[in-house]
């Protein structure tokens, strides 16, 4: 599975690192690859990285040939293009072959961006790599992140969202219609995509009568 980053997935990362999801889970058949990172290191507190490693990987006994990180911090292109070889040789790709993840974990800003694909990005034009390099979001920083069409090709797509600052953005993304926001660019051919939301971030949809 790719994991998000973020603080939401946090929440989702403590309760797998307790009992009894901690006893429960496949770890030693589970590789953890990462959606996107701030090129930063690892020991920031803006790491996507360094935060799920102190909540999670630290308490789980996942081995570690199963982690696969970003690395970017001295080099975000070229980071970039080692994180592509490293997804095309795990997946054993070639050609215009895309990597099908089981479950690719992502969240959404209040912009709409997911991943670390913003509103009016060039990255959303992107058709042949699987990860690029790209700038923007809060802190504003250079990043690495997988492209839309590594998105659409997983099995499935959890999108998980809490609070009232993300009841706009999500209301919008599920309304249906034309929208270009990034998140709402997410619709993978597996037609297995999914939304874990608590009541403020749906309080907009749910006061529409939706459910």
């Amino acid at each position: 599975m790719a994991l998000s980053g973020g603080s939401t997935p946090l929440q989702m990362f403590r309760l797998l690192a307790t009992d009894p999801r901690l006893s429960n889970f496949p770890w030693h058949h589970t590789h953890l690859f990462w959606v996107d990172e701030r090129c930063v290191p690892f020991d920031d507190s803006n790491s996507n990285f360094g935060n799920t490693s102190t909540i999670l990987l630290e308490k789980v006994p996942i081995p570690g040939k199963n982690i696969h990180p970003m690395s970017c911090y001295e080099n975000p292109e070229q980071g970039s293009i080692n994180y592509e070889k490293e997804i095309r040789s795990f997946f054993n790709l070639s050609g215009k072959e895309l990597p099908s993840f089981d479950l690719i974990l992502l969240g959404v800003g209040k912009d709409g961006h997911t991943a670390s694909i913003f509103p009016e990005s060039m990255a959303l034009e992107e058709k042949k790599r699987l990860v690029l390099a790209v700038t923007g979001g809060e802190p504003q920083v250079t990043r690495i992140t997988l492209t839309l069409p590594v998105l659409n090709n997983a099995k499935q797509v959890l999108f998980m969202a809490t609070g009232k600052e993300k009841a706009e953005i999500f209301a919008q993304i599920v309304a249906g219609g034309p929208c270009e926001l990034p998140a709402a660019m997410v619709r993978p051919a597996s037609k297995a995509l999914f939304w874990m939301v608590d009541r403020e971030a749906a309080s907009i949809f749910l006061s529409k009568g939706a459910f």
